[in-house]
């Protein structure tokens, strides 16, 4: 019997390649793209010379995605090496992102930005679950597009599903919906922080961090932002803001599907809520530590004038940089190309549009609460 691992039921890397292979063409041709759309305006005078593109490679690298999938489709030989990407590429290059923050940092925004972080999540909840039951609509569904709308996009969805016993079509249609909303907002949002938070990474990168979906949404949307407006700290508090409301799953998951549960007479109400400790992500503990070594390093050299005892300031800084741009550059494009080439629209049919009704309802209203309580508290966050 062939044994099943990561690689897939055949336990070897042949099933994932082709999708991997695909996805880092996808990355490299919307790098190569933007790039020349940058060139190109500087030729005709629409941009001084040396400026970078207006158009950010990953936005380019997902448009692609999306234009393939939804035009000449994806061959069944490439979906477990997308799903790779998606799952495995996106954690590694968040994980590495932890070497970009300083932990104190990351602590010092996670206690500031807690109440408006719970306000997001609130928000998401309990607007699409209203709408879900004024529009009598699958309770299921319903309850897997607040809890992707609310704490983590495909992660929250993936593990409510099992709890509520949610069908296979519903499913997929909250995945589409979050996807969908999310790619909007990641696209669209940097610009909106933009014209509202200019030369303020903090308020911008709080703003994305609580207004868009799915950790791979948020980093997207923060590294657009960097690439067009030269704030890299934009992707740290975005990411550190996303990844602290990511910790919500663990209290979130039981509450919603304690609200299912109570609305819906059914012996499946009987269900056991998984143990907290299933519902962490795994590669927030990994970006955790990561920020840990950063942190240590940081507080020797300061200290002792070498981190760790025997690394002077370039040689740690060329690590940190060289490990954190490979995760930024290489795992989370390979995880945005993997989101364009993942986004197939056939999913809405079946089961109706006032599901996406909801969740363009609920998407709304949380970037409305995002942008309200940024603008009023933002400023009290320093780092």
């Amino acid at each position: 019997m062939k044994k099943k691992g990561i690689w897939g039921k055949s336990g070897t890397l042949n099933n994932i390649i082709p999708g991997l292979l695909i996805c880092f063409v996808v990355t490299m041709l919307g790098v190569y793209l933007a790039d020349l759309i940058g060139v190109l305006l500087v030729k005709v005078n629409l941009l001084p010379a040396g400026s970078a593109s207006p158009v950010s490679g990953i936005f380019v690298a997902i448009l692609i995605g999306i234009i393939i999938r939804n035009s000449i489709g994806l061959h069944d030989i490439f979906l477990k090496g997308v799903k790779f990407s998606l799952k495995y590429a996106l954690r590694a290059g968040i994980i590495l992102l932890g070497l970009r923050l300083s932990l104190a940092e990351a602590l010092k925004l996670g206690a500031w930005g807690l109440p408006l972080i719970v306000a997001c999540i609130s928000c998401g909840l309990f607007v699409t679950l209203f709408f879900t039951n004024k529009m009598n609509q699958s309770k299921r569904l319903g309850t897997l597009i607040a809890g992707g709308t609310g704490i983590c996009g495909v992660t929250a969805i993936m593990a409510i599903s099992p709890v509520i016993k949610a069908k296979d079509n519903e499913i997929s249609y909250a995945v589409a919906n979050i996807t969908i909303f999310g790619l909007i907002g990641m696209l669209f949002y940097p610009y909106l922080a933009n014209a509202f938070f200019s030369e303020e990474p903090i308020k911008a990168g709080l703003f994305l961090g609580t207004a868009i979906h799915d950790t791979a949404q948020v980093t997207g949307a923060a590294l657009i932002y960097s690439q067009m407006y030269d704030l890299e700290k934009v992707v740290d508090v975005a990411t550190v803001t996303k990844l602290t409301r990511n910790l919500f799953i663990i209290a979130v998951i039981p509450f919603v599907s304690y609200l299912f549960y109570k609305g819906t007479r059914s012996k499946e109400s009987e269900n056991v809520i998984p143990k907290w400790y299933k519902l962490v992500p795994l590669f927030v503990i990994g970006f955790l530590f990561l920020s840990l070594i950063r942190t240590v390093g940081d507080m020797t050299l300061t200290n002792t004038g070498a981190a760790y005892g025997f690394l002077n300031s370039s040689t740690w800084e060329g690590f940190y940089s060289f490990w954190s741009s490979f995760g930024s550059t290489y795992m989370l494009g390979l995880a945005m190309a993997g989101v364009g080439l993942s986004t197939d629209f056939k999913i809405f049919k079946g089961l109706g549009m006032k599901p996406f009704y909801i969740g363009l309802i609920a998407a709304v209203s949380v970037g409305l609460v995002s942008l309200t309580l940024v603008s009023l508290f933002g400023h009290l966050i320093v780092i």
